[in-house]
This record gives C-alpha cells, sequence and structure tokens, in this order.
C-alpha cells in the first residue's frame, strides 16, 4: 500500500522545480476561477487516427458535445453537480456509441451486466451498483442506492429490484442490445476458442449479409477500448461530484466487476481534498492501485487551504498550487498504475474549476465546458487539445 510520502515525493520534486520560476507562474495564473466547470470521458484506449473513419470520429465529438450540453445546462442554470453528472452519463449510457448502457459490450455468456457509481464530495456520500441488467440508466441507480438506501453498493438481481422499487425505468434485457457489439462477442469467443452463446431472447433477427447497424458512425468492430463513460463536475455552490459507468470487458466471465463501482478506485470526490475523479481503463490494475483517491491524495497534500491554519495561501505553497497540481497528480497516478500493467485514463476536477486529463492509451473520448468557456470542446487522441 503506498505511503503518503511514496505519494507525494515525485510531486514535490516536480513542484519545487517548476516553482522557481515566480513570473512564469503568475503569468499563467488565471484571473478568477470559473463559477462552473464541467470534463466527461467516454473511455480511453488504442483510439488512433487510423482506426477512426471520419464518420466515426465525427460522430463520437458529436456526441460528447450533446453529453458536454447538457451537463453545461444543468450548472449555468444553478443545477447542482450530482444532477449535471446525472444529466450527462444518461445521455451517453443511452448512445451504442458507448459502451455503458444501450450498446454495452456482452459478457461470455451472452449477457449485459452493468456496472456505474457516483460520489457526492460534499459529505462524501456514494451510491455503486453491479451487475445490473433490466435498469435503463445505470447511474440513476447508483445515485438512488446513495440517497435512498442505507448502503453504498447493491449487486444483481437485488441492485435492479431496488431501481425498481425507486421508480427507475426497467426495460427488458434485449434494449441494450446492439449488432455490432454482439459481433465483437462472437469475434473474441471465436478468438478465444469458446463457445458462442445462443442469441438473447428479444433481439433483432441476425442479419444477412452483415451487420444491420452497419452505419459507418458505428464504433469499430475490433475496438480496443476500455468501455466506460464518466463525469466530474465543480458547480456554483462550490461542491464537486464524480460518476462513472459501463458495461465492462467484452466476454468477461464468473460475475467480474471492474473499478467503476469501486469507490476509490473508478470513482472519488472530495471538497475536503479539492478534487473529483473518474476513471476508465484496466479495471484490476485501477483498483489495485486504488488510482482514484490516490489522485485526490496527492492533491490534498499540496493544496495550500488545508496546509495552513487559517486556510489562506502561503506565498510558497501558492506557487506550487498555480503550476497545477492536479495534472501532474492525474500524471503520476496513471503512471503508477501503468508500473503495474494497467493502462487507461482519468479526468479529474480541482476546486479551481479547471479539469485535468491523463491517460497512457494513445486515445480517450473527452471534453470539457464552463461557465468561462461556454462551448463545449472535446478531443479524441493523446496527442490533441480540447477544441
Amino acid at each position: 500500500m503506498p505511503t503518503l510520502r511514496s505519494l507525494t515525493r515525485p510531486l514535490l520534486g516536480a513542484a519545487l522545480a517548476l516553482a522557481a520560476s515566480t513570473a512564469a507562474l503568475a503569468q499563467a495564473a488565471p484571473a478568477q476561477a470559473p463559477r462552473w466547470s464541467f470534463a466527461i470521458h467516454g473511455g480511453a484506449g488504442v483510439i488512433e487516427r487510423a482506426s477512426l473513419s471520419p464518420e466515426q470520429d465525427a460522430a463520437y465529438r458529436a456526441a460528447l458535445t450533446r453529453a458536454l450540453q447538457a451537463g453545461g445546462a444543468v450548472l449555468a442554470r444553478g443545477g447542482t453537480s450530482l444532477d449535471a453528472i446525472q444529466a450527462a452519463i444518461e445521455i451517453m449510457e443511452d448512445d451504442p456509441l458507448f459502451n455503458a448502457g444501450r450498446g454495452a459490450v456482452f459478457t461470455a455468456a451472452g449477457r449485459n451486466e452493468l456496472d456505474a457509481a457516483v460520489m457526492n464530495g460534499s459529505d462524501l456520500s456514494a451510491g455503486a451498483v453491479a451487475g445490473l441488467t433490466t435498469t435503463r440508466h445505470p447511474i440513476a441507480a447508483a445515485r438512488a442506492v446513495m440517497e435512498k438506501s442505507p448502503h453504498v453498493m447493491l449487486i444483481g438481481p437485488g441492485a435492479d429490484s431496488f431501481a425498481a422499487s425507486t421508480g427507475l425505468e426497467q426495460v427488458p434485457p434485449a434494449f441494450f442490445f446492439t449488432e455490432r457489439r454482439w459481433q465483437g462477442l462472437v469475434q473474441a469467443l471465436t478468438e478465444q476458442n469458446q463457445p458462442i452463446p445462443p442469441r438473447p431472447e428479444g433481439a433483432p433477427a441476425a442479419p444477412i449479409g452483415g451487420l444491420a447497424d452497419n452505419d459507418a458512425a458505428y464504433p469499430p468492430l475490433n475496438e480496443r477500448k476500455f468501455g466506460t463513460v464518466g463525469a466530474v463536475a465543480l458547480d456554483s455552490h462550490g461542491d464537486l461530484a464524480a460518476g462513472t459507468s459501463t458495461g465492462g470487458m467484452t466476454a468477461k466471465r464468473w460475475g467480474r466487476v471492474g473499478d467503476v463501482p469501486v469507490i476509490g478506485a473508478g470513482t472519488y470526490a472530495s471538497n475536503r481534498d479539492g478534487c473529483a475523479v473518474s476513471a476508465t481503463g484496466d479495471g484490476e490494475y485501477f483498483i489495485r492501485a486504488t488510482v482514484a483517491r490516490d489522485i485526490c491524495a496527492r492533491i490534498a497534500a499540496f493544496d495550500p487551504r488545508t496546509s495552513t491554519e487559517t486556510g489562506e495561501c502561503a506565498d510558497a505553497l501558492c506557487m506550487i498550487r498555480e503550476i497545477r497540481i492536479v495534472p501532474l497528480a492525474a500524471r503520476r497516478e496513471i503512471e503508477d498504475a501503468e508500473s503495474l500493467g494497467g493502462k487507461g485514463g482519468v479526468i479529474v476536477m480541482g476546486r479551481d474549476g479547471r479539469p485535468a486529463f491523463a491517460m497512457s492509451t494513445s486515445g480517450m473520448y473527452r471534453g470539457e465546458i464552463s461557465s468561462d468557456a461556454p462551448q463545449p470542446r472535446v478531443a479524441i487522441y493523446a496527442d490533441e487539445a480540447p477544441r
């Protein structure tokens, strides 16, 4: 288990080196933090320009834009971080482009099993669900667990039953079926020399001569990315929150659950620490590295407001803060997870309202919007900034 010293030592060296230039820091510091800020991701992985057609590239950018607009609209009218996160993630859960909700990948048994989590930074309350099969919006179920139950995590049929008891929309399992994801399962099981399960009950008839949803905008059949969508937010009340939703891994077995619903691994938010995190990656490694919580620990260790009795900045600590400890903490934690063998990415929102994106992959579907920059800005590839 990493200690606070091991978490913060690399940050201290980098921070002190960068803090040497006071003039540069003053020039880079923002005049005023945005009233609200919002960022999302739609999964990370081997996402390269050569692997996406122009139609697919445009479709993903448009989908990210719609989700950002939904979350931004909530925050612009004074809504809460939690409401913004749920609004955006529900849009992505309904979009077959993303591996969450409708469009989720299939297990080896030919089922869609859905996981989600949400966390409220103001009081550290959290809710998570795993293995849902009939609840249309897993992120709404996770929030219901947080707000309407004494628990943090519910799984399987019990989680669906609880969601139904709170009035959340239930759908037949076939609602989540897409031909593209089914063919991805068939391909994966064929490569593994494993039996192909029966086509799910209620699914459309198998197309003749190709994919039914063979629109050029759909995900590549050989897509190699970590299937997760997520959002982080800072609202005008100063509250942070994070949420994440996923369909998991293609051909997963034995009720496997990844990092998404594990609070502190794939999802975490804390006003006290000044951070909100949603992760996407190799879940087994992100769980072991406690990625989301460790990022917040790194940030809190060098936040001047948690390092002084008055809560005001001391000069040296202010300089460290101004060099943006948030992206540095995110990058260091992704590097730590990669050293264990896990690749992926994170989005992080600091209390200053500036999101950070870090990844150890060639791409991550992502975007941001804020009160200062109300036009959505999106990106896909690792070498581009949201625009």
